[in-house]
């Protein structure tokens, strides 16, 4: 397994403000990586400095296995990135096609021979001398991304990428993402709210919350947990624990009164077997689990922005 990024305690501080609290975050190749937090998590934070733009009060980073402090190294690790943050930086008055041009030179490109391809797999080859400020929301989202790939990344960051779109809008992103990922192999970091859109996608997750990566866990491991659970109110977590580990039961701590059982149960002989164990719980509740209400648990219940 190899990862693209890895950040170690990363720390970012704002005089009295902590924007990141010893954040620890695992990317692996060919990973599409959902980063999700409320506003103020620290996502845009974590992404600025992973992208060279703010330096880290403490903690390091490497990306490609390339320390942050490891001057020419880590610049030309970055050269293998490509990255929007917040919006796209697009030339309004210029044509998707002298955008391109604009970002190959910016970045010393020996030809312009991949324009084309660039534009066709964003679907704005079609767009002519048509000037970006009046290109849609989505299609300067779209432009935005193929500037990202000018340099022909690995690894692409995407801070939002859907935010304001209409359906439509989200769609296309959605699916040129998926393509960035199978056809061309690029490990994707895409931060978002969108938490119903972003399942869609994900391989792999990392939740943040007050600067901290709380969770990390891949799609596959998550959708065995959001399949079905029991959450059990009880007043002695560390018997039910015992008893869990004991019977192979796969479950999860979210708090000191609150268990998540997961799996499909016959509520009434789960509930007889806990008995037998002298184990009452002060409530049970069986819930059909969700990526927000996953997200929800670990923070505490409070809804993602």
């Amino acid at each position: 397994m190899e990862i693209i990024l890895e950040t170690n305690n990363l720390e970012k501080k704002y005089k009295d403000f902590r924007a990141l609290n010893y954040a620890n975050i695992h990317v692996e190749k060919g990973a599409i990586y959902g980063l999700i937090g409320k506003n103020g998590a620290g996502k845009t934070t974590l992404i600025r400095i992973i992208c060279g733009l703010q330096e880290p009060t403490s903690g390091s980073y490497t990306i490609y296995g390339k320390d942050n402090n490891s001057g020419s190294d880590i610049i030309r690790a970055r050269k293998r990135m490509g990255a929007i943050i917040e919006t796209p930086s697009i030339y309004g008055e210029m044509t998707a096609r002298d955008n391109l041009i604009e970002q190959y030179k910016l970045v010393g490109m020996p030809s312009m021979d991949g324009i084309n391809e660039l534009l066709k797999l964003v679907g704005l080859d079609n767009t002519g001398k048509k000037k970006a400020k009046n290109f849609s929301l989505g299609m300067k989202q779209r432009l935005g991304i193929a500037i990202s790939l000018a340099n022909n990344p690995d690894f692409l960051i995407l801070d939002e990428p859907i935010n304001g779109l209409d359906p439509q809008g989200i769609v296309e992103i959605r699916e040129l993402i998926l393509k960035l990922n199978k056809e061309r192999q690029i490990t994707i970091l895409i931060s978002s709210h969108y938490l119903d859109e972003l399942s869609k996608i994900a391989t792999h997750y990392g939740f943040l919350d007050n600067g901290s990566i709380i969770k990390e866990i891949s799609s596959e491991e998550l959708m065995k947990k959001m399949e079905h659970k029991l959450e059990l109110k009880v007043s002695n977590p560390k018997d039910f624990v015992k008893y869990f580990e004991e019977n192979k039961i796969s479950y999860e701590v979210m708090d000191n009164k609150t268990i998540s059982v997961y799996g499909k149960y016959n509520l009434s002989k789960f509930i007889n077997d806990l008995s037998k164990e002298n184990l009452v719980p002060d409530e049970i509740h069986e819930q059909e689990e969700t990526l927000e209400n996953y997200y929800m648990n670990l923070i505490g219940g409070e809804k993602v922005d």
